[in-house]
């Protein structure tokens, strides 16, 4: 009975330690800056991996107001960009937390 309360301590502290590593991994990725860009740099957005905006550069090139719907498609551009690369991230770091455990 003894060696089984062994064995469940042990897998207590892994927990424990996988547990600390995951939300150190999650604080790293909140505060990492991920940068997104249209067609020809046009458009340039940063955000947190929060995916909370931190900047964005818009060349004068891309201000036309005769076309202010092409300058609306590069800011779009330029986010979905930030956000896929977000989302990358984000798998390839957190992702090993969840590989190999039923139900993910």
């Amino acid at each position: 009975m003894m060696r089984g309360m062994g064995n469940m301590q042990g897998m207590m502290k892994q927990m424990q330690k996988m547990q600390k590593n995951m939300k150190a991994d999650q604080e790293k990725l909140d505060q990492t800056l991920f940068t997104g860009k249209s067609a020809d740099d046009a458009v340039v957005v940063k955000f947190t991996g929060k995916r909370e905006m931190k900047d964005i550069a818009i060349s004068s090139e891309a201000v036309d107001p005769d076309d202010v719907e092409m300058l609306q498609d590069l800011v779009i551009m330029a986010v979905n960009d930030a956000m896929t690369k977000i989302e990358e991230e984000t798998q390839k770091t957190m992702g090993k937390y969840t590989r190999n455990v039923p139900g993910f």
